[in-house]
């Protein structure tokens, strides 16, 4: 839809007409519905699109924060508003509680989107207008956002699996839809904190905008461009990451010579493209650039590592690896017969106990007589084939990171002698010719 200056019955006609191609075969339709002006022209005219397409299926959700005094006003005026377009209208109920960093602007929304992550139908629709887009272009180059955070919000993603999110309204003003609902008769709600300058998006709409739009009369659809071509800009990004992650791909990890390889723009993004394949939230620009510093410039025997919300980056064994934070059990792991080299996954240590065959290593026998995972106590000896070896120096050796050294798992015979670190190294006098050699691979996200 152009932003142009549709008459009202127009807009229901072009609310049809540029119906998203994503939304082809969909019919179930959930109106995120807080009362206020925007929700309630997206309600309405959705109502229009239904009677001229009967197959829509409408229901509205209507998010109770208990922020406002007249939070439970409002939940009143949505279900007599739904009532009156024969439109079924759950309210759900949360606790906004902010969080370590963020405002209680942030902790509302997303407990709103957790509300519409429960959503049954397959498509949430949602009232965000062209006056909203430009508000979160500013805010976002104003927080010094990158090409996604400038692309502002699409007009279709996902949701969630099997379930869209649409914002049919991006290409009108809000007083196009001011418009609207007043020739309809539709009253509205106004929430008293839209007039609290304290929140940076109300300064931004009642003091700076109205100024910028007397020097800028279009500012709305200049931005609305820019957003445009920056999401075009961050899709292209987003491809050549995937493919750059692919190409370093290795194991469960990235191999640090292929990523090393990448000019220091994409290795960061294909860094941050395989994070996000594995589930991680991304880390702050500043400690993934001196990450990456470390990982370009430290020796061969030092550690970099990364702390990720719930778990650690780190290099090991010329890969980049991420594992999530475990505490080793207290106590050891009995393993069952493995003879043969049978792999076995250990969930209570968060990883992989793996074979190799090998010149010298475990002989079948005594994968089958029983084992034993133990966390280190400290003071552990390894018989090597001169004298015996610390663990520690073992672990330090091999180039794990300490975090990563006080979880390693220690492997034990039947007799309670210790064979082998995993992946490190085995007893000489426990060794046979052939063997077979014990790797450990910690799981990821």
């Amino acid at each position: 839809m152009a932003a142009s200056r549709k008459t009202p019955p127009e807009l229901a006609d072009s609310l049809i007409q540029h119906w998203p191609d994503e939304l082809s075969g969909l019919f179930a339709f959930e109106i995120g519905l807080s009362g206020g002006l925007d929700s309630v022209a997206l309600l309405s005219l959705l109502c229009e699109a239904r009677a001229r397409l009967p197959q829509l299926r409408l229901s509205a959700v209507h998010v109770h924060h208990g922020l406002s005094p007249n939070a439970d006003a409002w939940a009143s005026h949505c279900q007599a508003l739904c009532d009156a377009l024969a439109v079924p209208l759950r309210v759900a109920r949360v606790r906004v509680r902010a969080q370590a960093g963020e405002g209680l602007e942030a902790a509302a929304r997303a407990a709103r989107y957790a509300v519409y992550r429960q959503s049954t139908a397959q498509i949430v629709a949602l009232a965000h207008h062209l006056d909203d887009q430009a508000e979160t272009v500013l805010l976002q180059l104003l927080r010094g956002g990158g090409v996604k955070a400038l692309a502002a919000m699409p007009a279709v993603r996902e949701l969630d699996a099997g379930r869209l999110l649409w914002r049919p309204l991006l290409a009108l003003t809000r007083e196009q839809l001011e418009q609207y609902v007043r020739a309809r008769g539709l009253a509205w709600v106004e929430d008293e904190s839209n007039r609290d300058n304290r929140y940076r998006r109300n300064l931004l709409r009642n003091d700076i905008l109205p100024r910028l739009e007397r020097a800028v009369p279009h500012y709305r659809s200049h931005l609305a461009r820019a957003a445009a071509l920056q999401a075009d800009a961050a899709a292209i990004l987003d491809e050549v990451a995937a493919q750059d992650a692919a190409s370093c791909r290795r194991g469960d990890g990235l191999d640090l010579a292929r990523w090393q390889a990448l000019s220091a723009p994409r290795q960061r993004q294909a860094l941050l493209a395989w994070l996000g394949e594995q589930g991680w939230q991304s880390p702050e620009p500043a400690a993934l650039h001196e990450f990456q510093r470390q990982l370009t410039q430290a020796g061969a025997a030092s550690c970099p590592t990364l702390k990720l919300a719930g778990g650690l980056l780190f290099r090991f064994g010329g890969a980049i690896q991420a594992m999530p934070d475990l505490t080793p059990p207290s106590a050891g792991t009995c393993l069952p017969d493995l003879s043969g080299g049978r792999p076995l996954e250990v969930a209570e240590w968060g990883g992989w106990l793996e074979w190799e065959r090998r010149p010298r290593g475990l002989a079948d026998a005594v994968l089958a007589a029983g084992l034993t995972l133990l966390p280190r106590q400290g003071g552990e000896k390894l018989p090597a084939a001169a004298g015996r070896r610390e663990v520690k120096d073992l672990l330090r050796e091999a180039g794990l990171p300490p975090p990563l050294r006080q979880r390693w798992p220690l492997l034990y015979g039947a007799d309670g002698q210790l064979l082998a670190v995993p992946g490190i190294a085995v007893s000489h006098t426990a060794s046979a010719e052939p063997g077979w050699w014990p790797l450990w691979r910690p799981l990821p996200r």
